[in-house]
């Protein structure tokens, strides 16, 4: 009989044996299924990328299909209406050669022509023109595909312009960018975080499965070794039997894999959902992955044979291991250093691939560590305790701290996952912030000294043709040189306006004659206006007055506002801002007047500044609680199968036990104890390191220190508690060996 014939008719004969191989199945599939997505996640980042990438001229610039001489200007722009971002994009032709389109553009829209999103049209169609459609034009004369626009539902819109009427900021352009995206940085790294934090709790799961019936199948393949089976043998036997449940496994993630792809289209990203196609991975990435999920499987379990090789009588004798040595606290100083080592210096993608191999030696090293704890922590209760739940306990973990960590092993990388994620969270959110000097309510455009002028008068216009009664300001921006040479950023704006517009407080600034405005002191003595640090100006009178104004938001400091009343007659301004103040109430229809007097220009707002990084924030806090969800889940399955696991495979100690008149719930106490004991010691360390790897993170991905938080302690109770609940499922395991016979050993 072949080594695959005897491994199905072990699987057929012992139900135990066929338990563990439907779990380890389960977990092999999950991991697999789980790597799929995770490996996917840049390929669907850089669809979505391909997709967008004629929304932004500069990709344009630098493109490689696109050399030769210039046929078109664009600029592209944010916009919003309520709370939702519109990507605008601005174009003209300068002469008779329209470009190549890019995929779902239908035509090159004429001066006054526009092409919306799907979702942008019906937005427009539902709303006052003066909210929406204004902005665009009076003639939409197509729909954008969906090969058009990163995500279902993004609101994009392509006007066509006259090249006269274009604005300053517009670049000549050979044609589009088409398919010139690159993956998202912060996801990619999110990504190989994922398969190292996610990944290894699924393989601690299989492991756990298979150790269901370790001490049985150990115990068959030494006598098999006794009875004259070659090493050689012994090993194709396990390969066959766990290479059934690990292929299966494979498979079935590889079928399970559409299904956690569509569910992760429903997780929003940088402001839009994804696409059925963009979790598609290219054939051989697939089947490496599938082929080399088993093969993991399979070496471990070739690997946990190693005593039944060498010494098989000891093996089906279960004679206890060897002492563990102290030099195992070694491994996390040594893969900390190498994490360390590789975050400081990564400055390329195969430097980040080897941050990730740090991440997963540092993640690895708990197994080394974790084990020598345990047993540390049994050798405290042989010693201490007197009670005979502790000592049994102590005994336990005493005797075989790799098998007694084993369940705590899961959580471990759960607490290591939560305290990462909530180093780097606060820390993001510490960071948010900043915006230009104007107030939440202020829309503006920056322009050129020659436009602003026209700029502000034609959005006047428009705002009296909708009835409205804020008006656009022309601020101009200059540059104050004082007689040491050192120049700071100032704005030319009346006391009055500034009060209204800008994020100072003003109050009894104003009184008296006009004069500079600002947090600290300036002398004015010698002080020069210029338009720009390099550019000729006017000096100010010797009596022109300071007078102290206050920030209103800690963001904030470095605010000059100058008079225009106190600057001489000469200057001429390089650039400038146009700023309307809005209410609640016309804010959309404000913002649809600036946006057509701007030729393109991008309309800005506190809000819009901020945007970004809200919506970056809010994608970092769904991505972290939906991986630490997943961390948690896995950890608790993979600790209560190891508990389980741990009680099968002392059958014949636990009914030796019962049989003598120990009480069952004396056992259950003991097994209890050397289930949650270990897992509450190691979850603290797990925390520590885990802070650790956050910091080295930011490093890597934002500078500066992290911000700690009370909710840093989170993933150690949490933990802690998994670890307990896991715990109790001893308890009617052991009732399970109670009621079979023992003869079945």
């Amino acid at each position: 009989m072949n080594s695959f014939r005897l491994a199905l008719r072990v699987l057929r004969v012992d139900r135990r044996t066929r338990t563990s191989a439907i779990l380890t199945a389960a977990g092999v599939a999950v991991a697999t299924a789980l790597v799929l997505l995770l490996v996917a996640l840049p390929f669907a980042t850089e669809a979505r990328a391909d997709r967008a990438s004629w929304q932004n001229p500069y990709f344009g610039m630098t493109s490689a299909q696109n050399e030769g001489p210039p046929v078109m200007r664009a600029d592209n722009s944010t916009d919003f209406i309520g709370s939702e971002r519109i990507e605008r994009v601005d174009v003209a032709l300068t002469g008779e050669t329209v470009p190549e389109l890019p995929p779902g553009v239908p035509k090159f829209p004429a001066p006054g022509e526009a092409l919306l999103s799907p979702a942008l049209a019906e937005k427009a169609a539902a709303l006052p023109a003066s909210q929406l459609s204004d902005r665009f034009g009076d003639n939409v004369v197509g729909t954008l595909g969906e090969d058009a626009i990163s995500s279902p539902g993004q609101l994009v819109a392509l006007v066509g312009h006259s090249a006269g009427s274009m604005s300053e900021y517009a670049v000549p352009l050979p044609g589009f960018a088409i398919h010139d995206g690159d993956p998202d940085p912060l996801l990619t790294v999110l990504a190989g975080v994922g398969v190292v934090v996610l990944v290894v709790p699924s393989l601690v799961l299989v492991g756990s499965a298979a150790r269901l019936t370790a001490a049985r199948r150990e115990r068959r393949l030494a006598a098999l070794r006794l009875a004259g089976a070659t090493p050689g043998q012994v090993t194709s036997m396990v390969t066959a039997e766990t290479a059934i449940a690990a292929t299966g496994g494979a498979l079935l993630g590889l079928t399970l894999s559409p299904v956690f792809s569509m569910l992760a289209t429903n997780v929003s990203w940088d402001g839009g959902k994804w696409q059925a196609g963009d979790f598609i991975l290219p054939l051989p990435v697939t089947a490496l992955i599938v082929v080399v999920m088993p093969l993991l499987v399979l070496a471990a379990a070739v690997f946990a044979l190693r005593r039944v090789m060498a010494t098989p009588l000891g093996a089906a004798a279960a004679h206890s291991p060897k002492p563990l040595h102290w030099w195992r606290l070694l491994a996390v100083p040594a893969a900390g250093l190498f994490f360390f080592v590789t975050v400081t210096t990564a400055d390329s993608n195969a430097d980040l691939m080897l941050v990730f191999l740090a991440l997963g030696c540092l993640v690895g090293s708990a197994a080394v560590v974790g084990p020598w704890v345990t047993s540390v922590i049994g050798g405290i209760f042989v010693r201490l305790w007197r009670k005979p739940a502790g000592l049994l306990a102590g005994r336990r973990l005493r005797d075989d701290p790799r098998g007694a960590y084993r369940a705590s092993a899961g959580v471990v990388l759960a607490v290591f996952a939560g305290s990462m994620a909530l180093t780097l969270m606060p820390t993001f959110e510490a960071k948010a912030g900043g915006g230009r000097e104007f107030q939440d309510s202020v829309l503006y455009l920056n322009a050129g000294s020659e436009q602003v002028q026209q700029i502000a008068d034609d959005a006047n216009a428009e705002l009296e043709r909708y009835g409205q009664p804020q008006r656009a300001s022309a601020i101009d921006m200059v540059t104050l040189v004082n007689r040491e040479g050192s120049g700071e950023s100032a704005l030319l704006l009346s006391c009055a306006d500034a009060e209204k517009l800008i994020r100072l407080d003003m109050r009894g600034a104003c009184a008296g004659v006009p004069g500079i405005y600002s947090e600290y002191r300036i002398e004015t003595d010698g002080l020069e206006v210029r338009p720009d640090y390099d550019t000729a100006g006017v000096p100010l009178a010797a009596d022109t007055p300071w007078r102290p104004v206050t920030s209103k938001d800690a963001d904030m400091f470095g605010v000059v506002v100058v008079d225009p009343a106190v600057v001489p007659d000469g200057l001429t301004p390089g650039m400038a801002t146009v700023a309307v103040q809005t209410t609640p109430e016309n804010r959309e229809v404000v913002r649809t007047a600036l946006v057509g007097a701007a030729g393109g220009s991008p309309v800005m707002s506190r809000e819009l500044m901020l945007d970004r990084e809200q919506t970056q924030l809010a994608d970092l806090r769904r991505v972290t609680v939906i991986g630490l969800i997943a961390a948690a889940m896995l950890a608790g399955c993979s600790a209560a199968i190891a508990t389980a696991g741990s009680v099968m495979d002392r059958r014949r100690t636990f009914g030796a036990l019962i049989a003598a008149g120990t009480p069952v719930r004396t056992i259950a106490r003991a097994l209890r104890m050397e289930a949650a004991l270990p897992a509450m010691v190691a979850t603290v360390g797990a925390g520590v390191v885990g802070v650790f790897v956050g910091t080295g993170m930011l490093i890597l991905i934002e500078e500066g220190a992290p911000v700690l938080t009370p909710w840093i302690l989170a993933p150690i109770v949490l933990g802690a508690g998994v670890a307990a609940l896991a715990a109790s499922v001893c308890t009617p395991a052991l009732k399970r060996v109670r009621a079979e016979p023992l003869a079945d050993e």
